[in-house]
């Protein structure tokens, strides 16, 4: 079963108070885009992500989702929600998704779970909506502000995103909208419901509010600071030594020398450090139980993967990276031309800002066998957040 994800951010926020647009203003240091852009990025059950944006904010937007998975080239949005929608939906056609998720950027605090009920709430009914039973009281006014009728909450419900749809229908039905030129609906549920469909929903979550306010901002810092509590610092540390070759490969940038690092993979003595030290963040042992040197399948291998499956192991627990910090040893090449673009691309690979990355260099005053020249060490330290378990 295909399914997509569609990911709305076309939208400037202006209620959220001064500033940049809400879906790229942070929460504890790392934006609110990202945050939605991860969580179906990292989903196994998400085969594709399908980014929608102001073009005006591409820049903003390729700093949001570098590093990410799954993540399609973003279309240009509309100038409403559902011709952004619209957009998304028909950017996808051509791959036909079996399934698709329709999800607000501006609510970053969405579960995995909450996605699982989303797509097997809509393999079974074609068109499903997480939703909350109303606990205010609610009433119908008039345009003086005069109570005209106070409704029955038992029956009311809070709708949320991300809505979950049978692809090929509310393709169909969004398609009918803007030839009826019909553009006011407030969600795809809405514009199903007006096409046929029957929309069934399914149990919402509290925290997946929306932020719309300078308030909810404030209101987030707060919940992610609570549940990204525990903070955590491991370190990790490798060795190659010198053999044959015409470069080094370091944080995954290819440095020209007269030799090279001899290892089972690529050697990269840079990433296997910090691999090491994210697994340590989480006690999940050491590269070498995760890619053993006797298994021939690594041999040669881009030690990118191995960062990776340690960053996802992480991103499994609901963790995220704090920092990375790092720092090389040997007497050649001279890493200070290559320090820069080592380090953005430590963080691109990482998925994180650059200005989490730390990366230093230092010869050992030609002492041992890294000052003789016979190899290059590393170490590194990673600090992460992670949410309070038992």
């Amino acid at each position: 079963m295909k399914v997509a994800a569609i990911v709305l951010a076309a939208g400037s926020g202006f209620r959220a108070g001064f500033g940049a647009p809400k879906q790229f203003r942070t929460i504890g240091g790392e934006s609110v885009l990202r945050r939605s852009l991860r969580l179906f990025a990292a989903h196994p059950r998400v085969t594709t992500v399908q980014p929608v944006i102001d073009p005006a904010h591409a820049s903003h937007f390729a700093e949001a989702a570098a590093g990410l998975p799954k993540l399609q080239k973003f279309v240009a949005g509309g100038t409403t929600r559902q011709s952004s929608a619209l957009a998304g939906l028909e950017s996808l056609a051509p791959e036909g998704p079996d399934f698709v998720l329709i999800h607000d950027s501006a609510r970053p605090f969405a579960s995995t779970a909450l996605l699982d009920r989303a797509i097997d709430t809509a393999a079974v009914h074609a068109a499903a909506a997480p939703a909350l039973p109303v606990t205010d009281t609610i009433k119908r006014v008039d345009q003086t502000g005069r109570v005209s009728e106070t409704l029955d909450r038992s029956a009311l419900r809070s709708i949320q995103t991300p809505q979950a749809f049978a692809f090929l229908p509310i393709l169909a039905a969004h398609r009918r909208a803007a030839a009826s030129s019909r553009n006011d609906f407030p969600d795809d549920a809405a514009l199903a419901e007006w096409a046929g469909m029957n929309v069934t929903t399914f149990e919402g979550e509290a925290g997946n509010f929306k932020l719309t306010t300078a308030e909810d901002f404030l209101r987030a810092q707060t919940i992610d600071a609570q549940a990204l509590g525990d903070i955590r610092t491991a370190n990790g540390f490798d060795v190659h030594a010198f053999g044959p070759g015409d470069h080094i490969v370091l944080g995954g940038v290819h440095v020209a020398h007269t030799r090279a690092l001899v290892g089972h993979s690529d050697a990269d003595v840079l990433l296997h450090a910090i691999t090491d030290a994210i697994l340590g963040t989480i006690a999940a042992g050491d590269i070498g139980q995760h890619f053993p040197p006797s298994d021939p399948q690594w041999r040669g291998a881009s030690s990118d993967r191995f960062l990776a499956y340690a960053i996802s192991l992480l991103a499994g627990r609901g963790g995220r990276i704090a920092l990375l910090d790092a720092t090389l040893l040997c007497e050649a090449p001279k890493i200070a031309p290559h320090a820069e673009a080592i380090r953005r691309n430590i963080a691109a690979l990482a998925g994180i800002d650059a200005g989490r990355v730390s990366l230093k260099a230092t010869t050992t005053e030609q002492l041992g066998f890294l000052g003789r020249g016979e190899g290059i060490a590393a170490m590194a330290t990673a600090t992460v957040r992670l949410p309070w378990s038992e």
